[in-house]
């Protein structure tokens, strides 16, 4: 199911089961309302998405199912809004799954940190600051280099822009939001870990370029940092589903990143 937002939604929320989108007929009212306040043709919005009319016509007709994702979203984009899809199973299947995976990757990521010295963690660390709420997944503190670690952990990589604009805003309240427990961190990093999946591997190099300068260090790199942390970071890997179910692996690297794609993972 569909789900349409426009670029003045300021906070998306989560896409489950109990949470219900719009329905097919909710969203072609919804793009059509957008085109007609933009006073734009249907032949303008197909010419600006760069699809047919008759393409256009079927959305505005309710008749969704029939249209392709990626043109959806094209003609979405060209209004200024985004298109996500809900997946709804019965008895909630969807969010306990979900809800799953993101425990075990903080598990691994708890029994990685267990083995670095110096560094203690805390977990879903939530903040309201300056009217920016969220949740920072796990807080990682070096109290004698005073350096602050933010990691974001990711099951299901979504929206690239929405998460480096989530991880930015993390980056900058960092300081603050750990200051009731009494860490003033001195310099402060970020580490975007993603479960290793195809679909989130295939999506990191769909924007290969963009993580590039988002995210420059890798898995390899973190570790190193991680051993005598200098300066700041910003840092993207994979978890490895071994790493997930207790198994002796560690995280993957993403490549590096370069030439317009994501390089092989390997083990750390």
């Amino acid at each position: 199911m569909p789900r349409i937002y426009t670029g003045s939604d300021k906070r998306r929320p989560v896409a489950t089961e109990e949470t219900p989108g719009v329905d097919d007929r909710r969203a072609a009212l919804t793009l059509r309302a957008l085109r007609v306040r933009r006073r734009w043709r249907q032949k303008d919005l197909a010419a600006r998405a760069r699809v047919s009319r008759e393409f256009v016509t079927k959305i505005e007709s309710g008749r969704i199912e029939s249209v392709s994702l990626n043109g959806l979203r094209k003609v979405a984009g060209a209004l200024g809004g985004t298109v996500e899809v809900v997946i709804r199973l019965p008895g909630g299947e969807a969010t306990r799954t979900l809800n799953a995976g993101h425990a075990a990757m903080h598990e691994a990521a708890a029994r990685f940190f267990r083995g670095h010295n110096g560094w203690v963690t805390a977990p879903e660390v939530s903040f309201s600051i300056y009217g920016e709420r969220g949740i920072i997944d796990i807080a990682a503190w070096h109290a004698e280099t005073r350096t602050l670690l933010v990691v974001e952990l990711k099951t299901v990589l979504v929206d690239v822009n929405d998460l480096m604009g989530s991880m930015d805003i993390r980056r900058r309240l960092a300081a603050q939001i750990v200051r009731t427990r009494s860490w003033s961190p001195r310099q402060v990093g970020v580490w975007v870990v993603v479960a290793d999946t195809a679909t989130n591997h295939r999506r990191l190099a769909e924007h290969a370029t963009v993580l590039r300068g988002a995210f420059p260090v890798d898995g390899r790199g973190v570790r190193r940092w991680l051993g005598a942390p200098s300066g700041s970071i910003a840092a993207l890997s994979f978890l490895s589903a071994a790493t997930q179910g207790g198994g002796k692996h560690g995280f993957r690297a993403v490549g590096p990143v370069r030439n317009g794609r994501v390089g092989p993972a390997t083990h750390e």
